[in-house]
């Protein structure tokens, strides 16, 4: 994958991530979203989804009763039939895919249903969003399967 040196930064940095969570929690809320979200925009600005497509490949979204209902109707399909035919009830009693990859994940890397996917998936890595000390944890855990977040991630640990 042209990105796995960005993991590989993030696996070998998970200690000090740890730390660098800790130091995050510390810095003002309003500057925390400005840091994440400027970076963010430069890392986005270098980083091409289609290229890397890792967190279709390996991980699964939360799929909210709108999305269900979205994709159901999308596939002509009653939402409890959607919901057996592709998800199952985590751990966190949330409704994730069965298996990855994704099953809507094309060769190419392209979303088979890129206009009515999950809100997980539209807002992933979440290194944009407002209240970034609320998913702290959550960005670390991103660091392994996003290369994105693992730039924006050792981006902020060099300020």
């Amino acid at each position: 994958m042209k990105y796995q040196e960005d993991l590989d930064i993030a696996k070998e940095n998970k200690a000090d991530n740890k730390r660098l969570g800790k130091q995050m929690r510390r810095t003002p809320e309003r500057k925390l979203d400005e840091l994440f979200h400027n970076h963010h925009e430069k890392v986005f600005q270098e980083i091409d989804c289609l290229e890397c497509a890792n967190c279709c490949k390996t991980t699964s979204p939360i799929f909210r009763d709108v999305d269900v209902k979205r994709l159901a109707k999308r596939f002509r399909m009653k939402p409890i039939q959607f919901i057996e035919e592709y998800l199952r009830v985590d751990e966190d009693d949330d409704y994730v895919l069965k298996s990855s990859p994704c099953p809507f994940l094309f060769d190419d890397n392209t979303c088979s249903v890129y206009e009515d996917r999950p809100l997980a998936c539209k807002e992933y890595p979440h290194t944009d969003r407002k209240k970034m000390f609320q998913i702290i944890p959550l960005t670390l855990k991103n660091t392994e399967i996003c290369p994105a977040a693992s730039r924006i991630v050792e981006a902020m640990r060099n300020l």
